[in-house]
């Protein structure tokens, strides 16, 4: 069974995603009897799961198809990304605490995207890797789409502080690494990337971000904001969830790592059957599906919904 929408969200969801109430119980055992079809899948079939994807997928049957596919698909081919440190991990938790990723509370009063923010260099370089912060985003998202029905209608924004990045940071991000990142954020999770804010830039970084906007389409480019200081971020995310640490009211950043702390160790359970979940692709009938996104070369346009 999937939670009843609340009638603002619900109204959202019909306007902007195509979600028909009467039609979603059809395609929800749509999907089933497609993933009980395709031998090389293991996936998930809850329908609170699906139907976060069906709203991510604006309720095309062939494009969540895709979607989760992929998302499977990588879960085998980019373990890198998806299994570097698995969940139920108490290496995870270690790393989880030193709060390279979390999400920001909601406001009380207003329908906004969920915020995720990445503090991308708030870990020791020679210890970890950027794709152990990916791992975090990872299973955060996926506790995300299980519990809140507003990131899965509204989508997430991410805010990156770049504070104490070093040149070991950046090392990191190599191409093949950036490219698969992309595939598991934009082409495969869930939910729909609104946009992206970037704070505390070391100098001479914003030539980095010219580059990347030669990705990016029309929609991408005018979502993506580089900001001078934290305080122009208040003018684009609400003070009330903004952490204290970033000029906020929104509580602490500790509060905010042992509140997503209690999440995981609630989810362990969940998490377990997940780090099961992937494809066989010895099983696959037709051809792989991320291959021309793993292979070498220039990236492709990257498109945020």
């Amino acid at each position: 069974m999937i939670r009843p929408l609340p009638s603002e969200l619900a109204k959202i969801a019909k306007d902007e995603l195509n979600e028909n109430p009467n039609q979603v119980a059809n395609d929800l055992q749509h999907l089933k009897d497609w993933i009980s079809k395709q031998p090389h899948l293991r996936a998930r079939t809850d329908d609170q799961w699906l139907i976060a994807l069906l709203r991510g997928s604006k309720f095309s049957l062939e494009k969540v198809k895709k979607k989760l596919d992929l998302y499977y698909t990588l879960r085998t081919t980019a373990p890198d990304l998806t299994l570097r440190i698995k969940p139920t991990d108490p290496k995870f938790i270690d790393f989880f605490r030193l709060g390279t990723c979390l999400i920001l509370p909601k406001p009380k009063d207003k329908l906004i995207p969920r915020v995720i923010l990445i503090r991308a260099g708030h870990y020791d370089a020679s210890v970890y890797n950027v794709a152990d912060v990916m791992c975090m985003f990872y299973y955060l998202v996926q506790i995300l789409v299980m519990e809140d029905d507003v990131a899965c209608v509204l989508g997430t924004k991410i805010v990156t502080d770049y504070s104490e990045v070093t040149m070991a940071h950046f090392m990191q991000g190599t191409p093949s690494m950036l490219k698969k990142m992309v595939a598991v954020c934009q082409d495969s999770m869930p939910l729909r990337l609104k946009g992206s804010h970037h704070i505390n830039l070391p100098s001479g970084v914003e030539k980095v971000f010219v580059l990347v906007q030669g990705f990016l389409n029309e929609k991408a480019k005018k979502r993506l904001k580089i900001h001078k200081n934290p305080e122009e971020l208040l003018e684009h995310i609400p003070k009330e969830i903004v952490p204290v640490e970033y000029g906020g009211t929104g509580g602490t950043i500790p509060e905010l790592i042992e509140y997503w702390v209690a999440k995981f160790k609630e989810y362990h359970s969940w998490m377990k059957v997940e780090e099961q979940l992937g494809t066989d692709e010895s099983k696959r009938l037709g051809p792989p599906v991320a291959a021309d996104l793993m292979a070498d070369g220039s990236f492709r346009k990257l498109d945020i919904d």
